[in-house]
């Protein structure tokens, strides 16, 4: 029997199947993010039923920007803050720098809090949490559980790529602790390159008692559409080998010949995934970035093609009620028509399928360091630290 803080059950009882990831709202994405619209784009992604939002110190300025953002009168005359979900990170500083001290870590949150002016954080996860070791992680981890204790955060998580390292932190902090983490975010393994995420992890994360998985990066970094992976200020960082890439590009230009667009399949099976692997209990919500109100726009009208739901009022822009909550099932008659589509990128793809993404290669520079980013969505390290672990 699991047991969870009556505000963590409340969290997970309301997780919507999407979420806005604040990632777009950084340097590393944007050369100038203050320039952004941000209280259009997060109003928008309100109205049109997003009320949940992941983001991280690690993502410099997101937090400001969309802090602020969120203290707008045009968002706060609609919106309170009990309306929308409010996800965040602590432990990763900088692309090579990690303090997973239960100091740092309270330092962390109380900054966190500070800059989105709330008293309290519906979700916290330790960032990328493979790149410190089992006893840092599970310290920090502690940590997160005291400030839940305390009402500070309603529930505690860790991030990261490595799924088996997730995994076993997951099980150690349930022995440890004599209670489990509340939820995990794993980056790129639910999507139509890597379904290694539904294959090996989410049975294995339930039975370590998490209540809700999120999978961020739907579109494997940037991968999974066309015209090559995104090059911002990070350069060529994408981790993708280049034989990798020329076989989405095919897959994007057959996607065409079909008269739809490989980001807006690729986005509707991570969704049709998570979803089929949701039940009561245990949620899996898909992640993607919002850095413009018309990629919000284009996202949500993608998620609409494969979901539906039991409420009356949810396609009213006037409604406070989410348009996106686990009210929401699949269409399996659109899945259906999108199979083909599926598995047409599948052979494509070949024995490309479940690459993992952490996995050097000749053609990457291993000395640069870079970020990871998809969509909107900065998650993961740069390879250069891959052989830490």
């Amino acid at each position: 029997m699991v047991t969870r803080s009556v505000e963590a059950e409340g969290v997970l009882a309301r997780l919507p199947p999407l979420v806005m990831g604040g990632a777009g709202f950084s340097y590393q994405l944007n050369s100038n993010p203050e320039s952004l619209p941000a209280v259009e784009i997060i109003k928008r992604g309100f109205d049109l039923g997003l009320r949940a939002i992941d983001t991280s110190p690690y993502y410099e300025p997101s937090e400001q920007i969309m802090g602020a953002a969120l203290c707008h009168p045009d968002i706060t005359s609609k919106y309170q803050r009990t309306d929308y979900i409010l996800i965040t990170k602590a432990g990763r500083i900088t692309v090579d720098k990690f303090d997973y001290s239960p100091t740092w870590i309270n330092q962390s949150i109380a900054r966190s809090l500070h800059r989105f002016k709330t008293d309290y954080l519906d979700v916290v996860f330790c960032h990328d949490v493979e790149f410190v070791t089992f006893q840092e992680a599970i310290e920090a981890v502690g940590a997160l559980f005291e400030l839940s204790d305390r009402g500070v955060i309603r529930c505690v998580g860790i991030s990261g790529y490595n799924i088996d390292f997730i995994i076993e932190v997951a099980q150690k902090v349930q022995i440890k602790y004599g209670r489990p983490l509340d939820v995990v975010q794993i980056w790129a393994q639910l999507t139509l390159q890597n379904t290694k995420l539904e294959q090996k992890g989410l049975s294995a994360l339930q039975k370590a008692g998490v209540g809700a998985v999120f999978s961020s990066s739907p579109l494997g970094v940037g991968l999974l559409r066309n015209g090559g992976v995104p090059l911002g200020a990070l350069g060529n960082w994408h981790p993708a080998p280049p034989e990798l890439r020329m076989a989405a590009q095919r897959a994007a230009e057959f996607v065409e010949t079909q008269g739809d667009v490989l980001s807006s399949v690729a986005l509707r099976f991570a969704i049709a995934k998570a979803l089929q692997n949701s039940h009561p209990g245990f949620t899996v919500s898909t992640i993607f970035g919002v850095s413009s109100i018309s990629e919000v726009e284009q996202n949500v009208a993608t998620a609409r093609q494969v979901l539906k739901s039991k409420n009356a009022d949810v396609d009213d822009p006037a409604s406070k009620r989410s348009a996106f909550d686990q009210s929401h099932t699949l269409d399996d008659e659109a899945i259906k028509r999108d199979d083909r589509l599926y598995e047409g990128v599948k052979r494509i793809l070949g024995s490309w399928l479940d690459f993992d993404l952490s996995t050097p290669h000749a053609t990457t520079d291993s000395s640069e360091e870079r970020g990871q980013a998809s969509n909107g969505e900065l998650s993961g390290p740069s390879h250069s630290i891959t052989s830490r672990l």
